[in-house]
């Protein structure tokens, strides 16, 4: 009987060795019945005991007469394996016996029980069906998603959380995948409890056994979060957050669809420009809020002149680009066709704003550009779009300018100058001029440095041209600097000089410099290195300029005119003059822009800017000066109009060093 029995069997002796096995634990440990016999308990464990211990326990087991417990044991070729030992005393001989049961299959099957009741009850919903596909079973977290208790749902088919925005096709593919694979995984929208409808990743599976059905799982985590997250991520990616319209990456890649389209269709497009006319005015005066709800209007405004078919995206700062599609096929058509939706966006545009209490009066320009097809890339386009819209800006503002391929030529030697330009400070082609600075009594007081560039390539290039290329290619600040630096050496020069020595001299400052965080370290470097007197440096700055950031320009301004550096406002009165920011300025000097100046005899209005102007700079306690005074007859008026200090070609016309020296030494001893 032993022999054939399932079960393994040990007969031990008092001191825990195995007198006698049967087949069955042979076959359970892997050891032949020659090696079982004479072992131990303790060499059959896996866990660490000693014979002292499986001694004590048989000394219980004596007690007792008996006892079933649990342990592993380990085979011959090292695997584990889980036993049931139920062990007996044999007074008559002193023995022990017992019967040892394999019991893996049962611990495995408990813990895959312990974990799916682990599982079950995860943070994923689950539902169980049967075959049927009516509910038998579902988690906690199924409950707290739809809001459906257990009970409720028994017995029922899971479209009971159908919100009806699938149609039966979508059910049909599912099933078809299920039925065909055993499984589907998609997003579902589904109605929880209280009728609220919510996104869901949903997982089924079909159950087998014997090759039939016998239950589906379903299992799904609610993604209204994730779906969330999603949608921030693609506003942040395609949309402005401030005017909550497209933004420059949805503008191009909606741009190369409408190329594409057009290239198929045979219509035309067109491409606008549009930039808020002396918008940093604004913001720099009133604050960025003003500023900020100016162009959430501006937006609201644009969007409200386009069609359905039209796209606008603010590019950046205050600038919007306007996409029109579906135009005539013929240029003249579509450009009339363009034009007008621009004429309606700048009238619309330069009605007033409401910014809470404040009426604001602005205006946009605005630059078009046809396209048909792909024929140009987009980067050329947009090139084009924002030269036409320049030219808007230069002719007065608040208009519209369609590109011309003039325009194209304009842009082309633009391209050409800023290579040459590259190479003017290496090659040596830049020079300084100076134009003398005098009063009523001809008292030499000063000069302002004038920069002039010869080029090897295109030969004499007046300062109308390349400063302005200068500027948008940042290339004015290598050439600032050599400026600045070049008109502190010359000072030093001068400094033992009689004449010269006492001169002071006037370097104009470009915004991209004056802007640079480190503008006054850099000031402040080149006095130190070239060793010229900072009382006889004056920096020229434009009233645009401080109004980008009043704040950080007076800083600026402050802190170099402690170490004694002057500051002069150049071309005062064209920009938007404002006592509120005049008087906090630490100037020296107004300067007449030879706008004024040049009419002053003719024309009232001038001669009433110039009498302002000196006015005000005499109640701050400034000085002024008039650039542009070139007759005999513009200096009495000027006089009498309480300006006595003056530049312009009367006097002297911007020259190089030599001549500008003999100048001063010609004029010394007059």
């Amino acid at each position: 009987v032993l022999e054939t029995m399932v079960d393994g069997y040990w007969l031990l002796d008092g001191e825990g060795y195995l007198r006698e096995v049967n087949e069955a634990y042979v076959r359970m440990s892997g050891y032949r019945r020659e090696e079982l016999l004479n072992m131990c308990i303790p060499d059959l464990e896996a866990k660490e005991v000693t014979l002292a211990s499986v001694r004590a326990h048989m000394d219980a087991i004596i007690a007792r007469g008996s006892e079933r417990f649990e342990t592993i044991h380990r085979r011959k070729d090292g695997s584990l394996f889980d036993v049931e030992i139920s062990a007996h005393y044999w007074q008559d001989t002193g023995q022990f016996f017992g019967f040892i049961r394999d019991i893996s299959e049962r611990k495995a099957r408990e813990e895959s029980l312990r974990i799916a009741a682990v599982a079950f009850n995860t943070q994923e919903a689950i539902i169980v069906t049967d075959k049927f596909a009516n509910i038998i079973r579902v988690n906690r977290a199924f409950e707290t998603i739809t809001g459906f208790s257990e009970t409720e749902v028994l017995g029922k088919n899971p479209r009971i959380l159908s919100s009806g925005l699938h149609n039966a096709e979508f059910y049909r593919q599912m099933w078809d995948a299920i039925n065909t694979s055993g499984r589907w995984s998609g997003e579902v929208w589904d109605r929880r409890k209280d009728g609220a409808i919510y996104p869901k990743w949903l997982t089924i599976t079909a159950v087998h056994h014997l090759g039939e059905v016998t239950h589906y799982v379903a299992v799904f985590v609610d993604i209204t979060e994730r779906k969330k997250a999603e949608e921030e991520i693609k506003n942040l990616a395609f949309f402005d957050p401030l005017t909550h319209m497209p933004n420059r990456r949805m503008l191009l890649d909606r741009l190369r669809l409408a190329m594409g389209q057009s290239a198929r269709n045979k219509n035309q497009g067109a491409l606008m420009f549009l930039d808020i006319d002396h918008f940093k005015v604004l913001n720099d005066t009133k604050g960025h809020e003003f500023g900020d709800k100016l162009l959430v209007e501006v937006a609201r405004r644009l969007s409200a002149c386009l069609r359905d078919i039209d796209s606008v995206a603010r590019f950046g700062g205050d600038e919007f680009v306007v996409l029109l599609e579906g135009l005539s096929p013929h240029s003249q058509e579509s450009a009339v066709q363009a034009g007008h939706i621009a004429e309606k966006i700048r009238e619309v545009l330069a009605q007033p704003y409401y910014l809470e209490n404040m009426v604001y009066q602005s205006s946009s320009s605005i630059g078009v550009v046809l396209f048909s097809g792909d024929e140009v890339q987009i980067d050329e386009l947009l090139k084009q779009a924002d030269l036409a819209m320049y030219q808007a800006k230069a002719s007065g503002r608040n208009m519209v300018r369609f590109f011309e391929p003039t325009m194209q030529a304009v842009l082309e030697s633009r391209t050409i100058m800023e290579n040459a330009l590259r190479l003017a400070l290496s090659n040596g082609e830049l020079e300084l001029h100076y134009q003398l600075q005098t009063n009523s009594a001809r008292d030499l007081l000063g000069a302002e440095v004038l920069l002039r560039w010869n080029s090897a390539e295109l030969g004499a290039v007046s300062p109308v041209l390349f400063i302005p290329v200068a500027e948008q290619s940042r290339l004015i600040l290598p050439i600032g600097h050599w400026v600045l630096e070049t008109a502190c050496k010359q000072l030093k020069i001068w400094e033992k000089h009689p004449v010269l020595g006492l001169l002071h001299l006037a370097v104009n400052v470009s915004p991209v410099q004056f802007h640079q965080e480190d503008f006054v370290d850099q000031v402040k470097a080149v006095l130190a290195a070239t060793g010229a007197n900072p009382r006889r440096l004056e920096l020229e700055l434009t009233e645009n300029l401080v109004l980008e950031d009043i704040n950080e320009a007076t800083r600026r301004m402050v802190e170099l005119r402690a170490i004694g550096v002057r500051f002069s406002m150049d071309d005062f009165g064209t920009g938007h003059s404002s006592l509120q920011y005049i008087k906090r300025l630490p100037i020296n000097q107004l300067k007449i822009d030879r706008s004024f100046v040049r009419d002053i005899l003719t024309d009232p209005g001038d001669a009433v800017m110039v009498q302002t102007i000196s006015d005000l700079a005499r109640n701050f306690g400034f000085d002024v000066i008039a650039e542009g005074v070139e007759t005999e007859d513009q200096l009495p008026s000027l006089t009498h109009l309480g300006c006595s200090t003056f530049q312009g070609y009367l006097f002297s016309k911007p020259v190089g060093l030599a001549d500008f020296e003999r100048l001063v030494a010609r004029w010394d001893s007059v």
